[in-house]
């Protein structure tokens, strides 16, 4: 085994668990806001943690068989190593932009929920009638319908 690739590969793994393990701990604040519940949170920037190191790790392995010739063994590490870095900030790129969008859509509900409840409390005390449509019940047909018949 090479002392490049194996020095690929370390240095790689380490720069991956690292941006890993940022983006859990400010996603999870992040997110932990959004839903107030520190458990849902954690959950879900678990599931975008996992996504992003397999991915990045994924990528890293692609990289690493790639064959760079500078002409020197420093200079081919240092290439791939570039290579990894701008792939590794565009995939973190997407996962905040996934944990914004989570983030958002959760915002959105607790506010449609909170106005349907304040909505409801106002028809309450101001004994506003339902705005829901009145529907009509179904009564019986004076006569029997038509009967419809079939030949083979």
């Amino acid at each position: 085994m090479e002392e490049g690739y194996a020095v690929f590969l370390l240095l790689g793994v380490v720069l991956v668990l690292i941006d890993g393990q940022l983006i859990y701990r400010s996603g999870r604040a992040y997110m932990n806001r959004a839903y107030g519940d520190p458990v849902a949170a954690r959950s879900m920037t678990t599931l975008a943690t996992v996504l992003f190191h397999l991915v990045v790790l994924g990528l890293l392995a692609l990289v690493s068989i790639i064959s760079v010739d500078t002409g020197d063994p420093a200079k081919d590490v240092v290439v791939k190593l570039g290579i990894v870095l701008l792939l590794l900030a565009l995939v973190h790129a997407v996962t905040m932009m996934i944990l914004g969008r989570i983030r958002d859509r959760q915002i959105q509900q607790q506010y449609a929920d909170e106005m349907a409840r304040e909505h409801q409390q106002f028809e309450e005390e101001h004994h506003v009638p339902s705005q829901s449509p009145r529907v009509e019940p179904v009564r019986p047909a004076e006569t029997d319908p038509p009967q419809i018949k079939t030949t083979r």
